[in-house]
Order: structure tokens, then C-alpha cells, then sequence
């Protein structure tokens, strides 16, 4: 039995200096004779930031945030950051971490209702958001009792309403003495992120600096011994010689907050920010700036490898793909690295904003990663005890950049982390002898048909590999089933290609549940029938809302009387 499962592969993190996460991410002496280039780039706008200027305008901002200007403190709660991806996010970022003010990550795509959900959550007493977003922020305000006064604009101005800049320039102009480091200390909240809400409300999960520390040195020890192993060019097609990497993930999520923010200064590198995603400027960046590198979610990668804009780009100069947030098929996998041939390194990793693990360098077929520096981990039984290996269970994680716990949810954090500090994630894995970890699925996705545990997932990959590319997009959940009440069988959700709607929905749905019985055991088959629809629900991270599918379904049969649900669910 495996037991308690440890990081080999890789060095121990060294111990937390107590100190206070933007003192150490900026103040790396090896700075001093870096010579500066071009660090922050808008993707619209075209305007650039070079690397000192960056960092001055962090100095800057963190004094007109902090003792300077708006005298922000730790004591005040949390600041809300509101705003899709633009240059000045990084900076205020940074300038909170240097003054050790907690802040609260406010998605941006989103719906009004939940952006006041999100706000009354967040406990925010200062709110910096973006034009776009300001008439949402001062509705939600009234129902949460923030003061408009309180509300100012990042990444942009707006009439009559202070800005981020403006605070800046006020520093700047009168040479108001720049704040120092605040001191923190290991339960010093640095920020809160939002869970993806995929099973009921969103938690808001906190994250202090001694957690980020050990994220961030665990990346670091992973690119320093991995790099003597990766094939790298000589000289980079790039206007300064250095990677550009395209920021299309959104930074108020946790893959996007640290590609783009947290380790943003690992090495030289220029970011090119984009709003949000939009394949036909996606398209003009990767040409116009020369990007070498692309981090996104699986439907991203998914339009990459089959929208007609992006599938006209040459996509030659990409050296590094990496993936996240939710699960990538080894058909969309294997259609990426077709269309960047040069690529070097293309990931897949798995992680929460409770934590995260690392994917291997060059993953074998299905693995999804090994175990990062300091790390440990457990795969359990539904009794709790300890799986075999190559036996599914449920992954337990420890280390230090597992999360504090959940913001003002007791219960949700007992049920998540357990007295001995394990990390409970919900989520499937099963361990190989060498240390591989293999997903297998969510634990609450997956399905007990005639005492057979069954996988979606698995149903799902099959479905895409269907030689007529008659789907786009597919999505497969339990709805109840007719021998058991308690039962549910699996149903799949289909978005119809241009070929699958050439045929029609009856024909498609024919092959389709042939398909499945040819290659799949029976409790695995699509008892629960298959329903076509306009698009697959997903969370703007590329999760898919399988509790959506399923209300929506069971709705409709409410409907109908208990009847079945048509196929045009």
C-alpha cells in the first residue's frame, strides 16, 4: 500500500524567511545589473512598460495605497480587485503585498447577479474596478454598504470617479517618500481567490505569504532542473530576444494570478495583455508581437486547434503551451501539437486554488504530473484508507502552499482540510509505482451504474474520438435512471459540428451510441440518452457546470410530467 507519498524527484524548499512576498520577488539583488527591457505590453493599446519602470510604479503605488495617500492597513479588510486583465494589475497587485494589505480577487466575467454575490463575499472596504465593470461595483455597493467613496478605477479613468493613476500621479508629483516592506508574519493573509463554485456557491479561499512563497520557489526549483533537459533555440525570433507570453487567462483566477503575476519576474519576459478572450485578437496578437508562449484553459485550446480566425495563424513560434483548470482530451492534445510544430515544452497541469501540483516536463500519455518540492500526498478509499497503486481514490495533499482555509466558512474548511492538515480534493487520481499521477475524475462526477464505478470523463474522451468530427463540444453527467431510484446513468450533452449538423441530430445520435457500445462496457453506455444543445455551460476557466446540465435536465422532465426529456434538451 502506498501510504504517505513524498516529493523525491525533486530538492526540499528551503524555510520561509518571514518576509513579506513582493520584498522578495523584487528585491533579488541579481536586478541591479539586469539590463531592463520590456516587461508589460497592452494587446489593444499598444502602449508598452518597461521592467524599472515597473517596479518604480509598484514603489509608487504601494505608498499612495498605504501610509501616503489612502492609508490603507491590514486591520481594514480586504481591498476588492475588480477588473479584467490590464497593465495596472500586476502593479497594484504587488503594491498591496508590499504594504501586507489582504485583497479579495472579484471575478470579471460574470453576471451582475453574481458580481453582487461575489462582492458581499469578498467582505471588500475598498474596491478598485475597471470602467466596464464600474456600473455593476456601484449597484452591488448599495446592496453591501460599501461608500461610493470607496470605489476607485484600475485600468482606465472615468469622469468624475479617482483612478489607480490618479493616486499615482499624486505620489509622483508631490515626491512623497516611498513606503517600506510591512512585516508579516505566517498567518498574515495575503489574498483570497474564489473557488469555481462547480458544486454550490463560491468559497473564498485564503491565501497568506508563506503560501505563496513555497508556490513560487516550488515553480523555480521545477524550471531550474528541468531546463538542462529541454531542447532550447539558440537565438528567439522575439523584437528584444526574449519568450513573449500572452496573457488571455484571466489574472483573478488562480492559474492566471500566478503565470502572470507571481512568477512574472522569474526571468526576463515580455507579457502581452489581452482583456479577455477573443480569438480574432488572440489571432493578431500571436503575430503582430511574435508570442512564444500561450497558457489557457481547454476551451481555448480547443478553439486554437478549430476556429476558423486562429486555425489561419502560423503558429510556428510557439515553444511552450501549457494548459490548466480543467481536463484536456488527448484528441484536443494531440491537435495542438500538430499546429505548433516548434513547440518545446506543452503541459497539462492540474490544480485548486487550494493548492496546486505540477505537470511533468514531457507528461507520458495521460499522466497529469508528480508531486512538487515539499510536498506529500495520499490516495484514499472511500473508507479512508490508503488505495494501492494504480487503484483510484481520492487525492489528499499537504505542504506548505496548501491554503489557509476557507473565508468566514467553518464548515466548508473542516469538511476540505482535516485536523492533520491533509488538503481533501475531490478529486480521482491513482498513483503509478514511479510516482505518476494519473486523473481520473471528480469524485462527486463520478457514477455508480450496477455497482460499477464509471467515469465521464472517460465516456467523453470516446465521444471526441469518433472518426466523423460530427461534435464540437461534448459534456457527460448522471440523470436518474429507471431501474433504481437512487441510480443515475450516464447522459451526454453534444454541440453538433458543421459535419454532425449536415447529417442531423437523429443520424449523429445513431453513430454515436453505437460508437459507445462498440468500445464501452455496458454500464458505461448512454443509458440516460443524448440531448443536444447550442453550447456546453462552463465557468470562463473552462470547467464544465455538470450540476447545470443535470437542473436543467431534471426541469424539463418536471415539466413533462416525468416523461423522458426530448432530445432538443
Amino acid at each position: 500500500m502506498p501510504g504517505i507519498l513524498t516529493a523525491d524527484l525533486w530538492p526540499e524548499v528551503p524555510q520561509w524567511p518571514t518576509k513579506n512576498y513582493a520584498e522578495l520577488a523584487l528585491e533579488r539583488p541579481e536586478f541591479q545589473a539586469l539590463d531592463d527591457y520590456t516587461l508589460q505590453i497592452d494587446g489593444v493599446t499598444g502602449k508598452k512598460r518597461r521592467f524599472r519602470e515597473f517596479l518604480d510604479r509598484v514603489a509608487d503605488a504601494a505608498t499612495a495605497l498605504g501610509a501616503g495617500g489612502l492609508g490603507l492597513t491590514a486591520d481594514q479588510g480586504f481591498v476588492g480587485l475588480m477588473s479584467e486583465n490590464c497593465l495596472d494589475y500586476p502593479v497594484i497587485v504587488y503594491a498591496l503585498f508590499k504594504i501586507g494589505v489582504p485583497f479579495s480577487l472579484i471575478p470579471s466575467l460574470v453576471t451582475p447577479a453574481e458580481s453582487r454575490t461575489l462582492l458581499k463575499l469578498s467582505d471588500a472596504r475598498t474596491l478598485f474596478v475597471s470602467p466596464r465593470l464600474l456600473p455593476i461595483a456601484l449597484e452591488a455597493a448599495k446592496e453591501t454598504g460599501l461608500p461610493e467613496s470607496r470605489i476607485f478605477i484600475l485600468g482606465g479613468h472615468v469622469h468624475g470617479r479617482p483612478s489607480f493613476s490618479d493616486l499615482i500621479q499624486r505620489v509622483q508629483s508631490e515626491r512623497i517618500p516611498r513606503v517600506p516592506y510591512a512585516p508579516v508574519k505566517e498567518d498574515s493573509i495575503a489574498y483570497m481567490v474564489f473557488s469555481s463554485g462547480t458544486s454550490g456557491l463560491p468559497k473564498g479561499v485564503l491565501l497568506s505569504h508563506k503560501n505563496i512563497y513555497y508556490g513560487a520557489v516550488q515553480i523555480a526549483i521545477i524550471l531550474e532542473k528541468s531546463a538542462p533537459v529541454l531542447p532550447q533555440p539558440a537565438t528567439l525570433n522575439t523584437p528584444e530576444g526574449i519568450p513573449v507570453a500572452l496573457v488571455i487567462l484571466p489574472m483573478y483566477h488562480t492559474m492566471g494570478l500566478h503565470a502572470f503575476i507571481i512568477r512574472m519576474l522569474f526571468a526576463p519576459q515580455t507579457f502581452v495583455y489581452l482583456p479577455k478572450w477573443n480569438p480574432e485578437r488572440v489571432a493578431e496578437s500571436i503575430q503582430k508581437y511574435k508570442v512564444t508562449s500561450l497558457s489557457m484553459v481547454p476551451s481555448m485550446a480547443h478553439q486554437l486547434a478549430t476556429h476558423a480566425t486562429l486555425r489561419k495563424v502560423n503558429l510556428d513560434g510557439i515553444l511552450s503551451i501549457s494548459t490548466g483548470a480543467a481536463y484536456l482530451p488527448p484528441d484536443l492534445r494531440s491537435k495542438l501539437a500538430k499546429r505548433a510544430k516548434n513547440v518545446i515544452s506543452l503541459t497539462e497541469g492540474y490544480g485548486m486554488s487550494e493548492c496546486q501540483l505540477f505537470p511533468h516536463v514531457q507528461p507520458t500519455p495521460g499522466l497529469t504530473g508528480v508531486l512538487i518540492s515539499s510536498m506529500r500526498a495520499r490516495i484514499v478509499r472511500e473508507d479512508g484508507s490508503d488505495a494501492a497503486f494504480n487503484e483510484p481514490g481520492e487525492l489528499l495533499l499537504q505542504g506548505g502552499n496548501v491554503a489557509m482555509g476557507y473565508y468566514k466558512n467553518p464548515k466548508a474548511t473542516a469538511e476540505t482540510f482535516d485536523t492533520e492538515g491533509w488538503l481533501h480534493t475531490g478529486d480521482r487520481f491513482k498513483v503509478d509505482e514511479l510516482g505518476r499521477y494519473f486523473y481520473v475524475d471528480r469524485a462527486k462526477d463520478t457514477l455508480k451504474v450496477s455497482g460499477t464505478q464509471v467515469s465521464p470523463l472517460e465516456i467523453e474522451d470516446t465521444i471526441l474520438l469518433h472518426p466523423g468530427g460530427l461534435i464540437s463540444d461534448v459534456a457527460v453527467a448522471g440523470v436518474p435512471g429507471t431501474r433504481m431510484s437512487d441510480e443515475k446513468v450516464p447522459r451526454a450533452w453534444i454541440v453538433l459540428s458543421d459535419a454532425g449538423k449536415k447529417i442531423g441530430r437523429k443520424q449523429v445520435a445513431h453513430e454515436l451510441e453505437a460508437w459507445i457500445k462498440e468500445r464501452l462496457s455496458r454500464p458505461k453506455w448512454l443509458r440516460g440518452g443524448i440531448g443536444f444543445v447550442e453550447e456546453i455551460p462552463k465557468l470562463p476557466t473552462g470547467k464544465v457546470l455538470r450540476r447545470k446540465l443535470q437542473e436543467d435536465y431534471a426541469a424539463a422532465l418536471a415539466a413533462q410530467g416525468g416523461a423522458k426529456a426530448q432530445a432538443k434538451l
